[in-house]
């Protein structure tokens, strides 16, 4: 039997979805396509296939976070008018989007200030 053998197919796409594989599940042909044509080790092909499933992953996590999250759409810090905002300041702004140690210590940002100030925008656009 060969690799694109209908059999094979079937119980291999049936067994990636068994194990929760679906990027697999789905660029396994290309990638098997293009292992077959330059020769690859079975050690390469098996890591091209591995590391698309993690990166799959990481982009499905980011997309579902920002879904729980409800941020609103399109408040970005660029959009942002700093200077119709005075008491805050876009240096301070852009240091804390900068620097990340707040987010490996797992603190949280707390915005406070008087109704139309843009606390949402930033809290939005600072997600």
């Amino acid at each position: 039997m060969n690799a694109t053998d209908p059999i094979d197919t079937a119980r291999l796409s049936l067994a990636l979805g068994d194990l929760r594989l679906p990027a697999i599940k789905v660029i396994w042909p290309d990638f098997a396509d293009r292992a077959d044509k330059e020769g690859w080790p079975a050690a390469r092909f098996l890591a091209a296939l591995t590391e698309h499933e993690i990166a799959e992953r990481s982009r499905r996590r980011i997309e579902r976070h920002l879904d729980e999250a409800r941020l609103p759409p399109g408040k970005t810090l660029e959009s942002f008018e700093f200077e119709a905002v005075p008491m805050v300041s876009k240096a301070q702004v852009m240091a804390l989007v900068a620097g990340d140690s707040w987010l490996e210590k797992g603190a949280n940002l707390i915005l406070f200030g008087p109704a139309g100030g843009g606390k949402s925008h930033l809290a939005a656009a600072i997600g």
